[in-house]
């Protein structure tokens, strides 16, 4: 393949963006697109083209970058990934130490998290004898995390009540059965829906006084208690890196998947104070981001 054919960033868990078409024969030309709207993606370009940078990469001087906000497929222009999901278990990879293919990224896999979040929620709640965890029974990963919470939650004393909502006009029927069997403390797992429905669930739990965790700081933003999530802004870094290499000649087949090492706790003191809640400090101290 020439350097100056362009190559894909398939961008986010639920985001999975595609290719393009080289412009110019001096300089290499690399196409960025999300599914998502270009409003508040802002901190992921910066992210990916520090990672670009770091690997030799300046737009506008070495490097050309074209961005859209759509949706394609492509079998034989080089593609880097940011997932949430198993990229082998979903088809984008052979393995994830030798992709194979066209295909190579970073993988931030929730299956993995889930046992920590659970703990750091108990952390936050420590005398719910009944934590509640809602899912979206669509996303492929779920009744692993389930599995994985529930042997933690026994490994604790903790009673573990599954909800799920499929749809928006599931979430008030969830929570309902959250609030009577008597669930003190919520755990929200990763789910697209639940992410466009962010304010609604935020608003849910505060209604319902459920000391809540969800899956990434879009929630914290919006008034969420806390969130513990792989970086996304470090992820795009990487995701830089890789374009950068593979512009310099590597195969996206040589460049093994990688996995999210930096993780962010976010907590929105704010309303831990609005309902009242001291934060313990041990966990205070440990956030990487508090909202005041």
């Amino acid at each position: 393949m020439r350097r100056r054919q362009f190559i894909t960033l398939l961008g986010g868990a639920a985001a999975w963006p595609l290719a393009a078409r080289a412009q110019q024969a001096a300089m290499p030309v690399v196409g960025f697109l999300r599914t998502t709207a270009a409003a508040g993606s802002a901190h992921l370009v910066a992210a990916f083209r520090q990672g670009l940078s770091e690997a030799g990469f300046v737009e506008g001087q070495n490097v050309a970058v074209e961005y859209s906000w759509g949706n394609e497929a492509t079998g034989t222009i080089p593609i880097v990934f940011t997932t949430g999901f198993d990229p082998v278990r979903t088809g984008l990879v052979a393995s994830l130490s030798r992709p194979g293919g066209n295909a190579t990224g970073v993988v931030f896999t929730m299956t993995d998290l889930a046992t920590k979040q659970l703990g750091l929620l108990h952390e936050l709640a420590p005398k719910s004898a009944i934590i509640a965890v809602l899912g979206d029974p669509d996303q492929p990963e779920l009744e692993v995390e389930l599995q994985e919470i529930e042997a933690a939650g026994r490994a604790i004393g903790l009673q573990i009540l599954i909800v799920k909502a499929a749809s928006e006009r599931d979430l008030n029927a969830a929570f309902a059965t959250v609030v009577q069997a008597r669930a003190d403390a919520l755990l929200v797992r990763g789910s697209p829906l639940f992410l466009t429905r962010r304010r609604q669930l935020v608003a849910l739990a505060t209604r319902h006084s459920l000391l809540a965790s969800y899956p990434s700081r879009d929630y914290t933003e919006v008034g969420g208690l806390m969130s513990y999530w792989p970086s996304i802004t470090d992820a795009y870094r990487r995701v830089g890196i890789y374009v950068g290499r593979i512009l310099k000649g590597t195969t996206p087949a040589e460049l093994p998947v990688e996995m999210a090492t930096k993780f962010d706790l976010v907590i929105n003191l704010a309303t831990a104070k609005a309902i009242d809640l001291d934060i313990p400090p041990t966990l205070l101290a440990r956030a990487d981001e508090v909202i005041e």
